[in-house]
């Protein structure tokens, strides 16, 4: 069994899993943080199907991109179960968790990254990375996108105008992730939770501004 968890965004999700069929996914909508309702809402998924935590086989979580706190909560509730069950871990990018809702040799795949930009990635359909997930402007990153062959895989309704096919992929992310992670658990490639790290994509605010003298604001 896997207990996945996405905490990225505004709207988050948690899911058990057996093997790769979910048993049950629940969208939670918490604007203002998960850390309040996160456990409570694990230890309900759990009971109501009998199950314990020690018996939960591996755990998987969204490592982003998204929300840098978000983010933080999802991944530390994983790895703080992980390391008290001594159980392996496993950490999906949500651009590859969307990826898995195309059909299509070749999946464009992007999220609202706020700013203007989109965070965006192009996967096969093995959801291995064929082009690098990167931040940046959407009509930059359309412009690298090959000119047929793919499909398109766009969260927070981001719009293009394009023949390619458009598919619009549900909020709730938890049993993709968890269906992702059930293969790389069976490949052996769950890892010790203390080796997980996040996937920001993009540096946040305070790294930009305040450890980097290249992009740090002038003093006045």
């Amino acid at each position: 069994m896997i207990l996945s968890i996405d905490t990225t965004s505004e709207w988050g999700s948690i899911a058990l899993t057996e093997r790769d069929e979910p048993l049950e996914e629940i969208e939670i909508h918490s604007p203002d943080g998960f850390g309040h309702v996160l456990f409570p809402e694990l230890r309900q998924l759990l009971d109501r199907h009998g199950v314990s935590v020690e018996a939960i086989h591996c755990f998987a979580a969204a490592s982003g991109p998204g929300s840098f706190t978000g983010v933080r909560v999802g991944l530390s509730a994983a790895k703080g179960l992980a390391e008290a069950t001594g159980k392996k871990m496993v950490a999906v990018s949500n651009l590859r968790a969307l990826a898995s809702f195309g059909s299509a040799p070749l999946r464009a795949v992007a999220l609202d990254a706020r700013r203007g930009e989109i965070y965006g990635a192009v996967y096969d359909d093995r959801l291995h990375l064929v082009a690098p997930e990167s931040v940046i402007k959407l009509e930059d990153w359309l412009r690298t996108l090959p000119a047929r062959g793919f499909e398109f895989i766009l969260a927070d309704n981001i719009p293009v105008d394009s023949s390619a096919a458009v598919v619009r992929p549900p909020r709730a992310l938890a049993a993709a992730i968890g269906r992702i992670a059930w293969r790389e658990f069976e490949s052996g490639r769950a890892a010790d939770p203390a080796a997980i790290d996040a996937n920001y994509v993009r540096r946040s605010d305070a790294e930009l501004f305040w450890k980097d003298p290249v992009t740090r604001s002038p003093s006045k």
